[in-house]
């Protein structure tokens, strides 16, 4: 748990908050096949946890189309971050800027230098060719991307991204690729066929956001490499994952019934939510995923917040200030109501 020191995160609605947009989950919430198999393993909580994973090894293999050595599950998507950190120590990594914070804290821990790429407003945040001579250029261990970028929503050109990985395979430059949000994009290219041809690369994708299972925890990792699993798996306690995360993560694959309705949710509200900011006056980055970056009035979290809305200030992602916001797009009823909040808030 967080023990006297901030949360850098969205998703702290425990004090009052009605209405959470800061978290990017699941617009339906939990799938009822996800709850009626927690309920069905709730009997097996006396034993310990299937240390393997086994049955879920399996059925995340047969998910993706790879072999089961590729799979390695971890206690969410934060806990493999930090071993994968671990694991590889590179002594200089790159990320984007903005990008999701936890990559930079974990290679901290290990006392690697970070050095950041910055993305452009002007160019909606997206990450183009010039960056190529730059990743051949600069003398790095590790490359870290996001593909849907958080907070940002968008995606990397699937031309780029095969040139980044041709680089990457003869640089030989480890490649993180966080695929958390890929299954709510916008066609965004899974990288996962690319793994037995790229041994530097690792894959990470969770059940958190698809799933609305941010409370179970439950991510998984995918490389090709089984020395680098070893490794990560080494630096985590043993049953890091639970008898109902498992089960849960069974039932969750094979839902795609839930992903789809999801995904037409998200397509369905995203152009409305995103109209409604702009009309407002604010600047929005034209989002390709299930949030939307967006430049507001300094100060709007907090006065949502004392209405009962969570969204998410950016100020604290690099290359972001005060007055950069991130919400999560709901259903049209939840949509609504955030809109009107913001507009009592002009009111005032």
């Amino acid at each position: 748990m967080l023990y006297q020191t901030e949360n850098r995160h969205g998703g702290d609605i425990y004090g009052g908050i009605a209405l959470d947009f800061s978290a990017n989950v699941s617009p339906l919430g939990t799938p009822r096949s996800v709850t009626d198999a927690i309920e069905r393993a709730l009997p097996e909580l006396y034993r310990y946890p299937d240390p393997y994973c086994r049955t879920l090894v399996q059925t995340i293999s047969e998910y993706e189309g790879v072999p089961k050595n590729f799979v390695l599950c971890g206690n969410g998507a934060s806990e493999l971050i930090y071993a994968y950190c671990g694991a590889v120590r590179p002594k200089r990594a790159m990320e984007l800027a903005p990008t999701f914070s936890e990559y930079s804290l974990a290679l901290r821990r290990t006392g690697c230098e970070v050095m950041r790429f910055a993305l452009k407003q002007e160019e909606n945040f997206d990450l183009r060719e010039n960056f190529l001579p730059i990743l051949a250029r600069e003398k790095i261990d590790a490359l870290f991307l996001c593909n849907p970028n958080n907070p940002t929503g968008r995606l990397i050109a699937n031309d780029l991204l095969e040139e980044i990985l041709r680089i990457c395979r003869e640089k030989n430059i480890a490649l993180f690729v966080d695929e958390c949000f890929l299954s709510l994009s916008d066609g965004g290219v899974d990288l996962t066929p690319s793994l037995s041809d790229v041994p530097q690369l690792f894959i990470l994708k969770a059940f958190t956001k698809s799933f609305g299972m941010a409370g179970l925890r439950l991510g998984y990792g995918l490389s090709a490499d089984e020395a680098l699993l070893r490794k990560m798996s080494a630096a985590v306690p043993p049953w890091n994952v639970s008898t109902l995360a498992q089960a849960a993560g069974v039932a969750a694959l094979g839902d795609a019934e839930f992903l789809e309705k999801n995904r037409t949710i998200i397509r369905a509200e995203r152009p409305w939510l995103e109209e409604k900011l702009r009309k407002f006056g604010f600047w929005v980055c034209p989002s390709q995923v299930n949030y939307i970056l967006f430049r507001g009035d300094v100060g709007l979290m907090e006065q949502l917040r004392a209405r009962g809305v969570a969204i998410r200030d950016c100020a604290n992602f690099e290359g972001l200030t005060s007055g950069w916001y991130r919400v999560a797009v709901r259903q049209y009823e939840e949509n609504e109501q955030l809109i009107a909040a913001i507009r009592s808030v002009g009111k005032e």
